[in-house]
């Protein structure tokens, strides 16, 4: 050490130095911004990097090109066929998320959010779909009798 420089006095915990060189305090709280985040569990590549990008994002195209096809399907006036497909792209997302290791782009949370989420999601929106009027394809009776109750 040199004649010149004061000898440093560590009281807290100190982490490598920065970009600069000098030493930055760290700690325990959590910080006001967030700087970075962790790509979720089965955020990787869906295939090779040496694949193309559609190819490697494949498992979220399927989920949105669906997706898509049922809107489309929607605004043609095929109300019902169109929001089943959506449900079912949904429920679909959510197999892929359970099956495969890496999904790509279709991992945003943790797989049992993602899970929980698109499953839930897609089956209320199937379960809606097949309830919704005129002609329901599925009648729950206790329905008919909740709603006459909760009138009167």
């Amino acid at each position: 050490m040199n004649e010149a420089e004061p000898e440093l006095t560590v009281r807290d915990a100190i982490s490598a130095p920065d970009a600069e060189g000098t030493p930055r305090r760290t700690t325990r709280r959590f910080p006001l911004f967030t700087r970075d985040t962790a790509r979720p569990e089965g955020g990787g590549r869906a295939a090779s990097r040496d694949a193309p990008a559609p190819a490697r994002q494949w498992p979220i195209l399927v989920v949105l090109a669906t997706v898509g096809l049922g809107l489309l399907l929607t605004a043609l006036d095929t109300f019902r066929v169109g929001t089943l497909l959506i449900g079912a792209a949904l429920v679909v997302g959510a197999v892929l998320r359970w099956i495969l290791p890496d999904v790509g782009m279709l991992a945003v949370r943790s797989r049992f959010t993602d899970l929980v989420t698109y499953g839930v999601l897609g089956t209320a929106i199937v379960l809606l779909a097949l309830m919704a009027q005129p002609d329901p394809w599925l009648k729950i009776p206790f329905l008919n009798d909740a709603l006459h109750f909760t009138i009167r």
